[in-house]
């Protein structure tokens, strides 16, 4: 593990190569499992407040469970998630060529709201649970993104360096520069 200011970060982060390969995967992510994507309490009002320019972007079924159930649900713990459509896809979720991608993150790429998808799903597959004052940074490893450790191990990204932009949206460019070197001073490079 490595301490970053409240952060600690598994060295799986640091040592398993990873890089989506969505053509392969159809963004499986979004359709598998059994919880929506874990959102933090700020982002269900940003999804509330901006749901008329989400939903053209919906399939009818994901829809039809937020205008029922609302924007959010929660998992077995209690806490915060997308709701799932057929118990197994996220509400958010629409297909382009059989590809599943969120049409929160489509919205925002046409101007229609000012954030993008949840940070859970941008630094996907790292998961942070929190501890008091701290939150732990870990991989979750999962059998769908066999051909994402592939592809990173053939070009050799590390996971942190293929999430950089979304560590950066998550706990900002001086944390992510800490990081860095401290990785660099444990790796004496």
């Amino acid at each position: 593990m490595i301490a970053v200011e409240n952060t600690l970060i598994s060295d799986d982060i640091l040592n398993v190569k990873f890089l989506c390969d969505i053509e392969k995967c159809h963004g499986a992510c979004c359709v598998e499992g059994d919880a929506g994507a874990p959102l933090e309490e700020e982002e269900i009002a940003l999804i509330e407040d901006a749901i008329d320019e989400i939903k053209p972007f919906m399939v009818p079924d994901g829809i039809e469970m937020i205008e029922k159930n609302g924007a959010f649900d929660y998992d077995i713990y209690g806490h915060f998630v997308t709701p799932l459509v057929h118990d197994r896809e996220c509400a958010f979720v629409y297909f382009e060529n059989d590809i599943a991608r969120c049409a929160i993150e489509k919205a925002y790429q046409e101007g229609k709201i000012p954030f993008a998808k949840p940070i859970s799903c941008n630094l996907y597959p790292i998961r942070i649970s929190g501890y008091n004052t701290l939150e732990a940074l870990n991989y979750h490893e999962w059998p769908i993104c066999h051909d994402a450790l592939k592809c990173g191990k053939k070009n050799n990204v590390p996971l942190y360096i293929f999430l950089k932009d979304a560590l950066v949206r998550k706990y900002g460019k001086g944390w992510y520069d800490k990081l860095v070197e401290t990785i660099g001073k444990d790796n004496n490079v």
